[in-house]
C-alpha cells in the first residue's frame, strides 16, 4: 500500500499524521501492521509549501488559529499544485521533481492495491471521504462504519453535491468520487482558460492506478475549521457553504486591507467574529484519528476482511 501527504502546501495535518505513522510502524508496536501489508510512505511531498506556510502551521499545535492561517496561508494555484503535477509517461519531463521522484519510487514497487493521499480543506461540516469511484460497491459497507464513528464522536460528516464538476460524485453522505484530471482540465477548459487547463497533469491516484492492477485509491479530506450548518441544502450550490465562503473572504479582505500597526486588532475581530459565527477549529488528534479509520477501512476492504 502506498500513503502519501503535504501535496497541497496548506494542508498540514496529514504530514503529521504520518510522521506518527512512521515512528508506530518502525516500532514493535507496528508489527501487526508489518504483517498486514507492505507500507510505502511518502510523509511530506512538498517541503517547499511547508516553509512558505510555518508562521501559522505551529508544530503540535492541537488546533490551528483561524486568523492565523487566513492572514498567513500559501497555497499554490490551480495547475501548479503538487496533487495533479504527475508525470504522463516516462517521457515527461515537464513534471516537478518531487512528482518525478515519488513516481519512481511508486514504479519500483508496483502494482499497489491500496494508495492513499491524505488531504484537508480549510472549511468544512465536518470530515470528508473520497473514494475511487469503481471500487464504491465494495467500500460502501465499509463507508457505513465510518459515518458511524464520525457521529458517534459529535462530528457531522461534509455533504455536498456538485454534480461531477471536476469528478467530484457524490456516492453517499459524506462520501464522494475522487477528482479526476481530464474532469479537472475540461473545468478549466468550459470557463475558456486553457492555459490553467494545460498544466493538469495525473493525480498521485491516476498515477499509482496507470502503474498496473486495480488499486483502490482514497483522499481524506480533513477540515481545519468547521462551518455549522452546512450540507443542511446539498446544492449546487449549498447556500450556507456560500455564505460562509463570503465571510471567510470578507475576512480575508479586511485583514490584509490593514495597517502594520492595525493588523494584530484587526486578526483579534475576525478571531471573535468567526467565533461567534460558529465557527471552530478541528482538534488535529480528531483529525488524525479519521484519517486512520479511513486508512484501516481501506485496508479491511483490499484485503477481504471488512
Amino acid at each position: 500500500m502506498s500513503l502519501v501527504a503535504g501535496c497541497h502546501a496548506d494542508e498540514p495535518v496529514g504530514p503529521r499524521f504520518l510522521q506518527h505513522l512512521i515512528g508506530l510502524l518502525s516500532g514493535p508496536a507496528g508489527d501487526e501492521l508489518r504483517r498486514r501489508a507492505t507500507w510505502f510512505v511518502i510523509p511530506h511531498l512538498n517541503p517547499d509549501g511547508a516553509a512558505a506556510n510555518s508562521t501559522w502551521q505551529t508544530p503540535d499545535a492541537e488546533r490551528y488559529d483561524f486568523a492565523e492561517w487566513l492572514y498567513h496561508r500559501a497555497r499554490e494555484l490551480p495547475g501548479d499544485d503538487i496533487e495533479f503535477g504527475f508525470p504522463r509517461g516516462d517521457h515527461d519531463r515537464g513534471a516537478r521533481p518531487e512528482n518525478r521522484t515519488a513516481w519512481e519510487f511508486w514504479r519500483g514497487a508496483a502494482p499497489f492495491d491500496l494508495h492513499v493521499s491524505l488531504h484537508g480543506m480549510s472549511v468544512a461540516a465536518g470530515p470528508y471521504f473520497l473514494v475511487e469511484r469503481s471500487w464504491w460497491p465494495r467500500f460502501r459497507s465499509a463507508a457505513r462504519g465510518l459515518a458511524r464513528e464520525v457521529r458517534q464522536a459529535g462530528y457531522e460528516l461534509h455533504d455536498v453535491e456538485r454534480g461531477g464538476e471536476k469528478g467530484f460524485h457524490r456516492l453517499a453522505p459524506g462520501f464522494c468520487s475522487r477528482p479526476d484530471s481530464r474532469a479537472m482540465r475540461q473545468h478549466f477548459l468550459d470557463l475558456g482558460d486553457p492555459d490553467t487547463a494545460a498544466r493538469f497533469r495525473p493525480s498521485s491516484m491516476e498515477a499509482v492506478r496507470a502503474l498496473g492492477g486495480d488499486p483502490l485509491t482514497l483522499v481524506t479530506e480533513m477540515p481545519l475549521f468547521i462551518t455549522p450548518g452546512v450540507g443542511a441544502e446539498l446544492g449546487p450550490p449549498d447556500p450556507v457553504l456560500m455564505r460562509w465562503r463570503e465571510r471567510v473572504a470578507g475576512w480575508d479582505v479586511r485583514m490584509r486591507g490593514a495597517g502594520d500597526d492595525a493588523v494584530a486588532r484587526e486578526m483579534a475581530a475576525v478571531r471573535g467574529e468567526a467565533g461567534g459565527a460558529g465557527l471552530r477549529a478541528m482538534p488535529v488528534p480528531d483529525q488524525m484519528r479519521f484519517q486512520w479509520a479511513f486508512i484501516q477501512a481501506g485496508l479491511g476492504v483490499v484485503g477481504g476482511t471488512d
